[in-house]
């Protein structure tokens, strides 16, 4: 049950202490809903992190003779589940675990082999724009999660989204134009 600050909703997201309590009362639940639609945790910080977003954006839409904030906020996250499920199956961009990145490098040839490796991928990083090669270092190789590399670079976890996901596309590029077989 809402609390009675919640209860009046959209009002009081618009100020930082209603957002507060909304997200004290209902992220928990959002959280782990969304972690059982789509098994990632990182994900689902972000989907609840936009949730919130969208809903402090929004709040003037939110009416409370129409449902509670609750079911609200459990809309907008449902909303974005899916609209995270459809993306990821549209860019399939997952983190490729060491074994399969071994076999991709064209296996297990010690040390001078993956110094080679290392050295390619180091100077195909390099030449990537700033933000294309931060993005892809961040998420995918130190595996951050996005909300985090978002706080931190200071941009909306979808520009980090879609910065990788360009970075990924340029780099297949650099790898073509260094004559790496992927």
């Amino acid at each position: 049950m809402d609390t009675p600050a919640v209860a009046i909703g959209g009002a009081l997201l618009h100020d930082e202490a209603g957002l507060r309590a909304a997200h004290r009362e209902h992220a928990g639940e959002l959280f782990r809903f969304a972690l059982r639609q789509l098994r990632d945790a990182g994900a689902a910080e972000d989907v609840v992190q936009e949730a919130f977003l969208r809903a402090w954006r929004s709040a003037d839409t939110f009416d409370a003779g129409r449902g509670s904030l609750r079911a609200w906020l459990f809309a907008i996250t449902r909303n974005l589940v899916v609209d995270h499920t459809r993306r990821r199956a549209v860019r399939p961009v997952q983190p490729v675990d060491a074994d399969r990145l071994v076999a991709l490098a064209g296996g297990d040839g010690g040390f001078d082999e993956a110094t080679m490796t290392a050295w390619t991928v180091e100077e195909a990083l390099r030449r990537l724009s700033e933000e294309h090669r931060v993005a892809l270092v961040e998420t995918y190789l130190r595996g951050r999660p996005y909300g985090e590399v978002s706080a931190e670079l200071g941009v909306p976890v979808g520009t980090v989204r879609s910065r990788v996901f360009y970075g990924l596309k340029a780099l297949r590029l650099v790898l073509d134009e260094m004559g790496v077989q992927l």
